[in-house]
């Protein structure tokens, strides 16, 4: 009668999704990812690397005009801020819209900076609907070879 309490599951992963389902089912998904890995994401899509001397971060945005993003740093955080206006607000009254799934209006995306970065020297650029943006280090962050004498 009881049996699947004495069993451990061997896919503790697959337990986990049988689990989140039913939860939906019972309750409605709520706007939450559909899966219990999945990461919930922003508007812009961002991907950040480093190098030795940088960070690098690349925010997607496309159909944006550069004039509406707005890129700011303060106390290590670097602000991602800008809007997208709708396109389908001019033809909503002559077509019916079935689906909408483009982000449209404003957003703002924040980036923890590490702490061996310089401010100072940020350069943001917006080309093909990718906005880069280059974070230096600081000079006494970089590797530095050592004269043995």
């Amino acid at each position: 009668m009881y049996e699947s309490l004495l069993r451990f599951p061997t896919d503790l992963f697959s337990e986990f999704d049988r689990m989140q389902q039913e939860m939906e089912r019972m309750f409605g998904a709520l706007g939450m990812p559909t899966s219990i890995r999945a990461v919930a994401r922003g508007f812009p899509a961002v991907n950040i690397g480093t190098t030795p001397k940088s960070i690098e971060v690349y925010a997607f945005a496309p159909g944006i005009d550069a004039s509406r993003l707005e890129v700011s740093v303060d106390r290590g955080l670097l602000t991602i801020a800008g809007e997208r206006p709708s396109e389908l607000s001019e033809v909503a009254e002559k077509v019916s819209v079935y689906a909408d799934e483009r982000f449209s209006g404003s957003f703002k995306r924040v980036v923890s900076l590490p702490e061996d970065v310089d401010p100072s020297g940020i350069q943001a650029r917006y080309r093909d609907g990718v906005l880069r943006i280059s974070v230096p280090r600081s000079e006494a962050a970089q590797p530095k070879r050592i004269e043995i004498k």
